[in-house]
């Protein structure tokens, strides 16, 4: 059995030193775990827990010290939620306390867990068996996967089901209808108001049948007076309902458009903000279905069926009111039918609220397939694909038909069942009136005027049922939009942003480390770079390389350590006011769909013509947009087609000289092209990098040249730095892929000799 290492003070307990201090030399710290989100999931650099053997000490995001002793019964669970763990200490009968933190301290986490459970039953003197020692997931029970895995979830988790979206969702929409108060108030009467319109005609039944067409038929004369007055009322209640009809569907109309242009906008808003991994792990179909067709159904549940739904609602209330009224005993028998439907409606609604979301996931495949296909229609045609990518999407296609056709058996034989029991609800108001009639209980006008309500009345229940699938619909698309709005960012804003100062350019790596899950890809690594300076990085592919650019741009968090810009942790400023001054050049170029000067100027959409012809210019891209058709207005394709692989480079290049960063990174800039635009592209660069820190990736040594450092990576380490000659004279690592690739170009033709590089032998002293 392992036991839990023994924390000494060492850089992860920094934050926590106020801990620290009230353990007296006679008691072990067992285990430390920061805590980096407040109770308002904002970004904080204080808080955490410290485990002794015999206690638990906590300090809170606003610096109070608590403690708690290690007794039987007091037990820590982890679980999360959309992207955020929480950590509960729970008594068996209440939660004494919690902390959230963001996803990276899931796995260490876990094992403070297990740390609290094992000095806890040692305590207790208990013996812990194996299974004890295997980490169980605090969720499910169940083992997680050993320290060292690529797995960082609990397996049993990630195979159950997600939980069907419940009805209860759409009430979350309020957050975006509650701007539109007063609107939907006013639609509310209105519906209100043309309900009981629509309710008149039957009751002028009643006179016209009793007071003039049975005397009639019994030898009196009309009253022509009695019949203009009640057909006045027949007409003018049924222009009054059509105005307000209109009015009611029209103010709704608006106000639903209106919630869901601000529920797409928030959502995508909201999306925007999500840390790079969340992106990872989704289909661009997926997303693109759920911010599209899904606000698009919930809108229209809300501008149709949720109007139509309020509206049935309000019949039927109206009308029972009047049919009890008029004669209870009758009113009755009219309502039988309804304990019969309402069951069968809580029956299907559940396997349709299942199954409506089964539609959505499986739809979200169909638009993967078009999402990835469409965008690399190049690559599908060059490698003849065009029958295997039919062939996935008539699967695809096919599974969607499957589940739809599951779905439909269940609402085919719902709807038509609906409609039985209303037709015998109407046999026995029939039955039940001729023989009320033939007692003299009741009138044939009142009668006629009961038909007539139950026809509206059961046309409104009918109406209701079908509303169920809508509703379910409706449900589903917004349990995925809200599974995005209730994801938080892994890279969060901090709850008081510092301002970024003026920027020297000075970078400092201190002690950092970082994992994706369980997997250690960063590990203590501590590099000072110079304001001004330039800094390559090079090392095997996996060495961490692009994973350390990631973090210096903050599109993922250390999971210890620091990065500090001008002496201040990068943590401390708002994400968006630290990227403004990182430009970035990738290894392949994204260009969007527009002009050549609207793709240069997107980091700076104020720019000037002359500002962006000037970026072009020092890019060395100037020529070559001259010699389009329409030279900068000349539009570029969706991800650059029509350009070659140098063109959207140096387009990209003056997108980021454009900016005029302080802080430059390179992530393999010419790696992709042939020698002579390779340099024409380092020309550009040459320019790009003048006067800003600089931070160059390259696999091919040549391009790093004029670095004033490189540094050697290996395996998530620093293993060398120096310059070239120094590092060549060393004959470490670096030599080694220095001679590795120079014994490549000189087996390969097609491969020209490394330029301007001092040879091995001229290196050394």
């Amino acid at each position: 059995m392992s036991h839990p290492k023994v924390i000494t003070r060492d850089l992860a307990a920094d934050r926590l030193s106020p801990l620290f201090s009230r353990i007296p030399e006679s008691e072990n710290a067992l285990a430390s775990l920061p805590v980096d989100l407040d109770q308002q999931l904002q970004f904080t650099s204080v808080g955490g827990l410290v485990l002794t053997e015999r206690r638990l000490l906590a300090q809170e995001a606003d610096g109070q010290l608590r403690e708690w002793p290690l007794e039987e019964g007091i037990a820590l669970r982890q679980h999360d939620h959309a992207g955020v763990g929480c950590l509960e200490l729970v008594d068996g009968q209440a939660r004494l306390a919690h902390w959230r933190f963001t996803l990276v301290q899931g796995m260490p986490s876990r094992s403070f867990i297990s740390a609290y459970e094992q000095a806890q039953a040692r305590l207790a003197g208990k013996a812990l068996s194996f299974e004890d020692d295997l980490n169980p997931c605090p969720r499910c029970g169940a083992p997680l996967p050993p320290e060292g895995t690529d797995a960082d979830d609990c397996p049993a988790c990630q195979t159950r089901q997600v939980s069907p979206p419940s009805t209860w969702v759409l009430l979350r929409l309020w957050r975006f209808a509650h701007p539109y108060r007063l609107q939907l108030l006013g639609g509310f009467l209105l519906t209100l108001a043309s309900t009981a319109a629509t309710l008149v005609p039957p009751y002028l039944t009643i006179p016209l049948m009793d007071e003039v067409l049975i005397p009639f038929q019994n030898g009196k004369q009309i009253d022509s007076g009695l019949v203009l007055l009640l057909l006045g009322g027949l007409l003018g209640s049924a222009l009054l309902a059509w105005v307000l009809n209109w009015a009611r569907t029209y103010l709704l109309a608006l106000v639903s458009e209106r919630i869901g242009a601000d529920l797409r906008t928030t959502t995508y808003e909201h999306l925007l903000t999500l840390s790079l991994d969340y992106f990872g792990g989704k289909r661009t179909g997926d997303l693109m279905a759920r911010i599209g067709s899904e606000t698009d159904r919930i809108n229209v549940f809300l501008s149709l069926h949720a109007l139509d739904f309020a509206t049935d609602v309000l019949m039927i209330g109206m009308t029972a009111v009047i049919l009890f009224s008029i004669n209870p005993w009758l009113a009755l028998v009219t309502l039988l039918p309804l304990p019969f439907i309402g069951w069968l409606i809580h029956i299907v609604r559940d396997r349709l609220r299942t199954g409506f979301e089964k539609i959505d996931r499986v739809w979200s495949e169909v638009t993967n397939v078009l999402a990835d296909t469409i965008p690399g229609i190049r690559v599908v045609k060059a490698f003849a694909q065009e029958a295997r990518e039919a062939k996935r999407f008539k699967d695809v296609n096919t599974h969607n038909l499957e589940v739809n056709d599951r779905l439909n058996r269940t609402w085919s034989l719902f709807t038509p069942t609906v409609a039985l029991l209303t037709e015998i609800g109407l046999l026995v108001v029939w039955a039940f009136g001729i023989w009320q009639v033939s007692r003299s209980e009741i009138t044939v006008g009142v009668l006629t005027a009961f038909i007539a309500y139950i026809g509206r009345f059961y046309t409104r229940l009918d109406s209701m049922s079908r509303i169920v699938s809508f509703t379910q619909k409706a449900a589903a698309g917004a349990k995925r939009i809200f599974d995005i709005l209730d994801h938080a960012s892994n890279v969060p804003d901090p709850a008081q942003p510092v301002p970024v100062p003026k920027v020297q350019g000075r970078i400092e790596l201190k002690s950092l480390s970082f994992r994706y899950g369980s997997r250690s890809v960063i590990r203590e690594l501590d590099l000072d770079i110079r304001p001004g300076e330039m800094i390559g990085l090079v090392g095997h592919s996996g060495s961490g390389k692009s994973t350390l650019v990631n973090l210096i741009c903050r599109f993922y968090d250390a999971t210890d350590g620091a990065i500090r810009l001008d002496g201040i942790d990068i943590r401390r400023f708002a994400v968006a006011d630290y990227r403004q001054h990182i430009g970035l050049v990738l290894q392949e170029p994204f260009l969007f769909f527009g002009t050549i000067a609207e793709n240069i100027a997107y980091g700076r959409p104020d720019a000037t013509r002359e500002q962006v012809v000037a970026a072009a210019r020092a890019a060395h891209a100037h020529d070559f947009i001259l010699r389009l058709p329409h030279g900068y207005d000349s539009l570029v394709g969706e991800r650059g087609q029509g350009l070659s692989g140098g063109e959207r480079q140096r387009i990209s290049i003056a997108r980021a000289l454009l900016i005029d960063p302080r802080i430059l990174i390179l992530d393999e800039a010419t790696s992709a092209v042939d020698a002579e635009t390779e340099g024409e592209i380092q020309k550009a660069l040459d320019n790009l990098v003048q006067g800003r820190t600089t931070i160059a990736i390259a696999h091919r040594l040549s391009t790093l040249r004029k670095a004033d450092r490189l540094v050697v990576m290996d395996r998530g380490r620093i293993v060398e730095v120096g310059p070239h000659d120094e590092l060549m004279a060393r004959e470490g690592a670096y030599w080694r892929l220095y001679e590795a690739q120079a014994r490549n170009v000189d087996t390969d033709p097609q491969i020209p000799r490394l330029p301007e590089m001092p040879s091995a032998h001229a290196a050394k002293p």
